[in-house]
Formats: structure tokens, sequence, C-alpha cells
């Protein structure tokens, strides 16, 4: 998608992450009868608990947000290590999913690995609806599955 571009991070970002992780867990939190402020005080904690482990066990990583025409629309993590690029974490907001945005960057990265001659993996939560999209792009599971998470693999054609 062409007007899909990727800017790094900042601190001033993080009441929009805050809300593009808030859109992962929007579902699963209706089946819930909490308050809505139970349910922000539930989704700020599970966010800054996940942020900082990504900080903690990816901090050489790409943190990047994903803008759409110029508007801000997702998040883009990449953690490029010297046997993988492993995609820590791809979300959208709802408005954005199903237009393109998404496959490109993972087109993207499979490009990428294909050009480094490395594997580009990620754990997906076996429930995920994106798990479909992985799938039809060649992503195969491992047996590295970890509890409700799998782990994918993508591998260029050179090391098929």
């Amino acid at each position: 998608m062409s007007d899909t571009t990727l800017r790094r991070v900042t601190v001033s970002d993080t009441a929009f992450l805050l809300r593009v992780y808030a859109s992962t867990r929007a579902d699963e939190l209706a089946l819930t009868d909490w308050s809505d402020e139970q349910k922000e005080v539930f989704v700020r904690m599970q966010f800054e608990a996940q942020h900082a482990y990504y900080q903690e066990h990816y901090a050489d990583a790409s943190f990047e947000v994903i803008e759409v025409g110029g508007i801000p629309a997702g998040r883009l993590y990449v953690h490029r290590r010297p046997a993988e690029i492993r995609l820590v974490d791809v979300t959208l907001l709802p408005e954005f999913r199903g237009g393109g945005a998404g496959t490109a960057l993972i087109h993207g990265l499979m490009a990428e690995a294909e050009s480094a001659g490395k594997p580009l993996t990620i754990h997906v939560e076996m429930y995920n609806p994106a798990l479909r999209l992985y799938e039809r792009l060649g992503f195969v599971a491992s047996a590295a599955d970890r509890g409700p998470y799998l782990f994918l693999e993508w591998r260029p054609p050179a090391l098929r």
C-alpha cells in the first residue's frame, strides 16, 4: 500500500499505542461485566507490562508507528536477529484492518528476510484472526509453540 509509512515511536506516542493495544482486547473485555473504569485500568496495566517486556527483551528492536495516509494507524515492532527476523508485533486499529496495509508491511519484511537469507518469525495467539493471513502468506507452525501461542515461521525459497 503506497500510502503506508513508518516512523520511529516517540514518548509522545504512548497514548496512541495504548489505544492500539486496547483495540486488541476490546472483544475479550466486552464479555466481562466490568465497568468501563475497570476495563481501562486493566488495559493500561496490561499495556504497561507488555511495553516493559518488549523494551527489556527486544531492546534493540525497531519500534515504529504505522501511518496510513499520514494518520497514525498502528504499530510495527521488529527485532532483527543474527539468525532470523522476528516480527514482534504488528497491530492496526480496527478502522485500518482489511485494507492491505498489514499485508504490505509483512510482504516488505518477507522481502527483507529473503534478501538477508533469514526466516521471518512471529508468535501468534491460536485464536487471533490474523493467523489466517499468516497462513495465507506461507507461514507455518513450528514445534516451538508456547501455551496459547503458535510460533510461525516463513522461510525464503533459498532456505526451504
